[in-house]
């Protein structure tokens, strides 16, 4: 005899603050047993992260300030998917232009994560990006607050790796993509899935 999953049911919801990048609502959802409970989450556009990786086996990280930590962080390119419609893999392109100044000949789907699934529902989606050229210095981005402040270096991937595991890069999408990045070269790329594979859920 199989369990049956409890279904939750979102009985009310309100609106307690709403934004251009996330709203932040109060469900009331059932729960197993009968009742109810209230849960507080952030709902959130989502977002893409770019681990660009040139021919030396090396990739590129940026180095930049966010203000809830209150420090610079190591991170991936990376950028909201806050335009409708748009495909991810486009808007992880032109995030790797505008942050790293960088094309891609090549882009693939290395990783998907829920960021903090306890309290809000943002989706990142990570790429590999392969075959690297630099954008023509005429066309760069102007990049502006934070993003002008941009440290952006170049580091071996199990260096990178290495990083990780000592607690120096602490970044999620970040940690995520280095990590499926060296897997995937170990497992010789054949773990990858396309561009414009489907988003899960």
């Amino acid at each position: 005899m199989s369990a049956v999953e409890h279904r939750y049911e979102v009985r009310s919801r309100q609106v307690r603050y709403s934004g251009r990048i996330f709203e932040v609502v109060s469900e009331e959802v059932t729960m197993p047993g009968g009742g109810t409970a209230t849960r507080d989450l952030v709902r959130h556009v989502g977002a893409v992260a770019v681990v660009a990786l040139d021919d030396a086996g090396q990739v590129v990280l940026i180095r930049q300030y966010r203000q809830p930590i209150g420090r610079r962080l190591w991170e991936l390119p990376a950028g909201l998917t806050d335009v409708a419609g748009e495909d991810p893999a486009v808007t992880a392109a032109r995030e790797l232009a505008e942050e790293v100044d960088l094309t891609a000949g090549r882009l693939d789907v290395l990783v998907d994560l829920h960021s903090s699934p306890g309290f809000t529902d943002e989706l990142v989606r990570v790429f590999l990006a392969r075959d690297l050229a630099d954008v023509p210095e005429q066309q760069r981005h102007d990049r502006h607050d934070e993003e002008a402040d941009l440290q952006i270096v170049r580091i071996d991937l199990d260096e990178a790796v290495g990083m990780v595991l000592a607690g120096e890069i602490t970044n999620a999408s970040c940690v995520a993509g280095l990590l499926a990045a060296a897997r995937a070269r170990d497992a010789g790329w054949s773990a990858l899935r396309g561009a414009d594979a489907a988003l899960p859920g």
